[in-house]
């Protein structure tokens, strides 16, 4: 469905603001007490790479409205972990976020609201109004108009309320680290430390402790130059080149910097600092390649030298992707854009926001092992042919988009992980064991795989030889990555600032468990639904249709005989499904794409330089089907 009619037209009143705590103020909150000022809810949980990327949009119109416009994040969890108070907080310091926050962990004011994807936006006006919704991300220019709109309009009738908001700042941290993400060895036997939110790279003696020197000012930023000048944004991962390839490109050592969707090089003779891929600019069209320099990439998390090139986990559009340093090109190496579990050839293959990579050297070649943190898995891609190193396009027809990629010399298998709700603290037979949102992996001496399982706060060990999973350390403050450093390990714990050195420990064998993510399914009537996507253009912008139908909707489920009819890619934003009557439960995958250019609705004039804007969501929704239920799912894009 789409409409010219502006969303805020719907007078329906916000429902209260209900949770177990507040954040970043001086007590609880209420819409009564917010009257007079534009609210915006952000419904996001920390664990989500696409909420952190709302948490940025939003600065510049935080700034701007700051004396009208109140934002309240309201922290739905997904994780089970994520529902802990501490982990909020640390959550809270780790991302900046600065804004009241509303601790929501049994889902109420998510309910409430109707949201059934992170991230999900509401906004309020100054009456108590809820007057339009959103999903996904890349709202920003539509938001700016809406705020403006409401300002003026209830400036002009008495009711906006200018002035300070209720936000209150945490008192500042002053450990060595602020939430460390990855360790890596420098070519000299020392370590180097991605230091996220310091953003900045350090590197340290063998021991661990010493430190040498600090590449980045510390000030967040995207700046170029010497070590003490330069800028990061929430450097994730690293990864030391070939002392060949360094010579060649000038350059001993590739950073994922996340924020700034960007890879720079650090050159460790004298600390200078570049940009060696991305332009600054967040990748919104899930498609690329070609000059590194001018193409933009997507929230990279990691990045390793596997086959001859840097793979970069590119966890912002769920791909690996790979950079020719010496070439000086990007090209997508693996995945389709889908968010899930997925094997196969890697042009087919679906990932979940890969989080940590790492290179195991085996009889059969070069093997690079990842975890998807979304999914709770432990995988592998090999090369199981010649790699075709050109840039071409595949169109996967069940899920996601058009998307570039050049992996047919590439297979992508699962070891550990079961799907996009299940994760838990299990040992025993990897098809039976289960992790919890891990974000870091290693090799170990003897072949055996170590897993940083993140909320689980343990080091997990994988034996391929037996497919067994075991647990090696626990009790740890969200541990982030693992480094094997002879008979110990170097375990970068996040939430609690620091590098821990432990011995190599006996395994041990855990079973806390099976869970899911607590999210309520959507009942839905067993046999045929209708599933329609609302989507509203802002203020000044028209559906681009001059080529056709500038909508485009893409459903699969799991598991896949869920649907009988229905799945597939097509253009539009409704779609009749048809369940196979044999399930009572399973999961759809819904994604969607609409474009907008600026333009007057009403005429159809477009400007000489109109610019257009492309929106778009992937919903993963847990379904219950019941005789009796609603036949319709209804979503929204951008609408009421």
């Amino acid at each position: 469905m789409s409409s010219t009619t502006p969303a805020r037209r719907s007078r329906v009143r916000a429902p209260q603001l209900v949770g177990r705590r507040w954040l970043n103020t001086d007590g609880d909150l209420s819409l009564a007490q917010l009257r007079g000022k534009v609210v915006l809810l952000d419904f996001w949980t920390s664990c989500c790479v696409n909420c952190l990327h709302v948490l940025d949009e939003l600065r510049p119109l935080e700034e701007k409205y700051s004396d009208v416009l109140v934002t309240v994040g309201v922290h739905s969890p997904k994780f089970a972990h994520e529902a802990e108070p501490a982990t909020l907080d640390a959550a809270v310091d780790r991302y900046a976020v600065h804004h009241p926050v509303l601790d929501d962990p049994e889902l109420t004011t998510w309910q409430a609201y109707a949201a059934r994807a992170w991230p999900t936006l509401v906004v309020v006006d100054p009456e108590g109004y809820v007057v339009a919704s959103m999903s996904g991300e890349g709202h920003a220019h539509g938001l700016d108009v809406l705020v403006s709109e409401l300002v003026a309009e209830h400036e002009a009738r008495g009711t906006l309320r200018r002035g300070d908001g209720p936000y209150v700042p945490p008192r500042p941290s002053g450990s060595a680290f602020r939430f460390p993400a990855r360790v890596v060895r420098s070519p000299d036997g020392g370590l180097l430390v991605a230091d996220t939110a310091h953003h900045q790279l350090v590197e340290l003696d063998a021991d661990g402790e010493t430190e040498r020197r600090r590449f980045g000012s510390g000030r967040r930023g995207f700046d170029d130059g010497p070590a003490q000048e330069a800028t990061f944004a929430e450097p994730q991962g690293a990864a030391v080149l070939p002392a060949a390839v360094a010579a060649a490109v000038g350059y001993d050592v590739v950073v994922a910097d996340s924020v700034n969707h960007a890879l720079r090089g650090i050159r460790l003779a004298d600390g200078t600092v570049r940009t060696v891929a991305g332009t600054g600019n967040q990748l919104r069209r899930r498609e690329g390649g070609g000059p590194a320099l001018q193409q933009d990439l997507s929230t990279p998390w990691d990045v390793a030298w596997f086959d001859g090139q840097v793979v970069v986990a590119m966890a912002g559009v769920h791909q690996l992707w790979a950079f020719d340093p010496v070439a000086g090109v990007v090209r997508v190496l693996a995945g389709t854009t889908a968010e899930g579990i997925e094997d196969g050839p890697a042009q087919e293959a679906w990932f979940a926001q890969t989080s940590g990579l790492a290179v195991q050297e085996t009889p059969e070649g070069e093997l690079l092992w990842l975890v998807d943190a979304e999914t709770s898995a432990l995988r592998t891609l090999r090369r199981n042919g010649d790699p075709d190193r050109e840039v071409h396009t595949v169109t996967d027809d069940r899920m996601a988009n058009v998307a570039p990629v050049a992996g047919a010399g590439y297979e992508v298998t699962t070891h550990v992980g079961q799907g996009l709700f299940d994760f838990g603290f299990r040992d025993g037979p990897a098809a039976q064991a289960l992790l919890q949102h891990p974000l870091g992996v290693a090799v170990a001496p003897d072949s055996s795989i170590l897993v940083a399982d993140t909320y689980n706060g343990a080091v997990r060990r994988y034996d391929p030889a037996t497919g067994e999973v075991s647990t090696l350390l626990r009790d740890l403050a969200e541990p982030s990555d693992v480094l094997v450093d002879g008979d110990t390990l170097v375990v970068v714990e996040s939430s609690a600032h620091r590098l821990t050195r432990e011995l190599v420990p006996a395994a041990v064998r855990v079973d806390a468990g099976a869970q899911r993510v607590q999210r309520p399914p959507t009942d839905l009537a067993a046999g045929t639904v209708e599933l329609s996507v609302s989507f509203t253009p802002p203020t000044g912008q028209k559906l681009d249709d001059q080529w056709g139908d500038p909508t485009r909707l893409v459903v699969a489920s799991t598991p896949p005989e869920l649907l009988l009819s229905g799945k597939g890619a097509a253009q539009g934003l409704s779609r009749t499904l048809e369940f196979a009557p044999e399930f009572t439960s399973g999961v759809l995958h819904v994604s969607v794409q609409a474009a907008a250019c600026d333009g007057d609705p009403e005429t159809g004039e477009v400007p000489e330089f109109a610019a257009c804007h492309l929106y778009q969501q992937d919903w993963g929704i847990p379904v219950r089907l019941v005789e009796g239920a609603a036949a319709e799912l209804p979503l929204d894009l951008r609408g009421a």
